[in-house]
This record gives C-alpha cells, structure tokens and sequence, in this order.
C-alpha cells in the first residue's frame, strides 16, 4: 500500500517525503503567521487593543490613544516582530494546527491560540538571548543588541501573556475551556522558568562528579530534565491544549501531552548536537560552531561522553571546557573526539527512541484515519533536521 501527504484513500501510510513535508510545514507556517499578525500586529494600529487588559484602553477620540499605540507598539510589539519578521520554522505551531485537524477540530477557528505558541516561544527566546549574552538570533542580530536590554526582557516577557488575549479571542463564552487553557499555560511558565534556572545554573557540579567517577546516569537525568522543562513542556501544553478544544478525553490528552513532551525535549537533545558543528538557516549562520562547549555548558553530547570516552582524556577535555581554556583548534579536536567516542550517535538514539516511543502510546488512542501519519511525520522531521547529511 502506498501512502501520499494528504492522501484520502491509505489508512496506513509510510513516511512522507523531506519535501512534502517541508511543504506541509510552509504552507500552515503562513496561516500561522496571519494569526501572529493579529496578535502582535506589525504597526502600530491596535496596539493599545493587543497590550492593554480590558477596561484599559482609550477610547479613539482620546487625545493620548494615538501617542500611546505609537509608544506600545516601539516598547513591546518591534521587538517581537523583530525575531518573528526574521523567519523561524514554526514547528510548535504547526503541529498543534495539525494535531486539532487530526482531532476533528478547526484549527483556523484556533488560529490566535495556536498563533500565541510560537509568540510565548519568541518572548523565551528574547529573554534567553539576553541571559545566555547572544549576538545572534535566526540570523540577525538578538533583539537586546538592538533594543537595548532592558526593553528586550520587558517585551520578551509580555510576549508571554498573549497567551491570554489570545484564549479571549478563540473561547470568549466557555469558561471552562478557558480555564483549562489557561491552566495549561500557568503550567507552561512554571516549568519553562524551572528549566530555564536549572540551564543558568549549569551541571558544573554534577559533569565534575561524574568525569570523577565515570557514572553518567545521573547528569543525564538532570540535563534531560533541564531540556524537557524548558523545551518539552511547552509543545506538552501546545498538544494538550488540541484536546482541550477537541473535547479529547483525559487518556488522549494525558497520550498528546507525552508526545509533545517527547518531541519538545528530543528537539532539544537534536539541537545539542547541532551546536557542534554550528546551525545554518537559509544559507547564513544563526548559532556560530560549538557555542555552548566554548560556554563550558553541560550539554547532552558532553554527557554522553561520560564512559564513552577514556576517563583521562575526558577529566583533561572537561577542565578545558570548564575553564575557559579552549581555543578553536581545542573545542574543534573535542567536537571530534565527541562525535568519534559514539556520544553523538547516542544522542540522536535517545531522541529518536524517545519520539518513536511516545508515538507508539498515543497512536493507539487517535482515530484512524489517514492523516494520523502527518502528526508523526511532522515530528519526526522535526526532530531529525539536522541529522540529515
């Protein structure tokens, strides 16, 4: 049996093809952006509508309502659009779109709701950007490099609370999905500012005492748990959030929210090994060779090496690492030896049993129709986009 994309005669089909995935992706990236539009407009016209909360906003005729969406657009909308307008892959979003078509939802009646995923995701990136002092972000400069820091961490983090004008927007006479959705989203900030305390504080100690005594179970632990509450938690509540609207029941939503856990976390893990060589994006650098080895950062390839490598070798690289010590023809031998040691290839392992997994326990629980291959699909590209030679 063959299967296509958007195939309406296969009940199973095989995996899809790089392009027609890669089509797939574009084509509801757009609709997500028109929703992104409405959301976090790229003018001033409706600013004071998009920022303020209810009972706040002047009326039209009032003498400041201009001045004021003029000033909120500059403070809080440009350094948004300054990330979104520059591209990114839109994948968070896609895959809530497709998971609540899969469901039997309209995703376009979701638009701002699934539009406010990638946004929460921008205002992260913001603030990351600013912690972490990077020059770069989607190949332009970082939006603190541009809008100074203290304006970049107030719009990164307002971007935050889209979430909510969005669910006002897609559920206005149903509080209890909105309360549910708006639980989902508390949730979404609990965890990410975990995960995200856990990176800044780095596993330092815990590579220290595994180097020590060549045990890397627990530092993988924890350096998994740090990549699923800052990236797996998110696109958790994203594939949660499809149910909630869907009316899924509670084993379907609990089986969506493992899933998106699995792919937000193994993207992550995919992400550490692509630091090594350095990521790309339509031909121009966005994230420059090894930046988070020349960082001293614990990442999941460095784990792995606990025990892959000879204890000796891995003691002198680490303390390398740790102290700043590296220059470009050390980290570049340390991505070498990462990559020979088989630490890479454990990577990727991980990451693809982890989504194949998760699959497997929410495949049994979606209906049976022939687009429940797009899903994983899509998620499977996801996770593999830069395993691909």
């Amino acid at each position: 049996m063959t299967g296509v994309l958007f195939g309406t005669t296969d009940v199973v089909a095989p995996s899809t093809s790089t392009d027609r995935i890669r089509e797939h992706i574009d084509h509801t990236a757009r609709r997500v952006d028109h929703y992104i539009d409405q959301l976090c407009p790229g003018t001033p016209d409706g600013s004071c509508a998009v920022w303020l909360p209810p009972g706040h906003t002047p009326a039209p005729d009032d003498a400041c309502a201009q001045d004021l969406a003029r000033r909120l657009h500059g403070a809080l909308s440009a350094p948004v659009r300054h990330l979104t307008d520059a591209g990114g892959q839109r994948w968070r979003p896609v895959l809530v779109w497709e998971a609540i078509g899969l469901l039997g939802g309209n995703s376009e009646e979701y638009g701002p709701l699934i539009a406010a995923m990638e946004l929460l995701h921008t205002g992260s990136l913001i603030v990351d950007d600013v912690q972490d002092a990077s020059p770069l972000r989607r190949a332009r400069p970082a939006a603190h490099t541009v809008f100074g820091v203290p304006a970049a961490v107030n719009a990164g983090t307002a971007a935050y609370f889209l979430t909510d004008r969005a669910i006002r927007l897609t559920c206005p006479q149903d509080p209890v999905v909105s309360g549910e959705l708006r639980a989902l989203f508390m949730d979404v900030l609990r965890a990410g500012h975990a995960g995200q305390a856990l990176d800044l504080q780095g596993h330092g100690e815990e590579m220290d005492r595994a180097v020590a005594c060549g045990d890397r179970d627990a530092l993988l632990a924890l350096v998994r748990t740090t990549h699923r509450l800052k990236s797996g938690s998110a696109v958790a509540a994203g594939l949660e959030a499809a149910g909630v609207v869907t009316g899924a029941a509670p084993a379907l939503r609990g089986a969506l929210a493992a899933f998106g856990a699995a792919v937000g976390t193994a993207y992550q893990i995919s992400d550490d090994v692509a630091d090594l060589q350095g990521v790309t994006w339509a031909g121009t650098a966005t994230k420059h060779a090894a930046e988070d080895l020349r960082g001293g950062k614990v990442t999941m390839p460095l784990a792995h090496a606990v025990g892959r490598l000879p204890q000796q070798r891995l003691r002198r690289l680490w303390r390398q690492l740790r102290d700043g010590g590296g220059g470009t023809p050390e980290v570049a031998e340390a991505c070498r030896e990462l990559q020979a040691c088989g630490a890479v290839t454990a990577c990727r392992t991980e990451a693809d049993q982890m989504v194949h997994s998760a699959w497997a326990d929410l495949r049994r629980l979606l209906p049976s129709t022939d687009r429940c291959h797009v899903l994983h699909d899509l998620a499977v590209a996801v996770v593999q986009r830069h395993q691909v030679a």
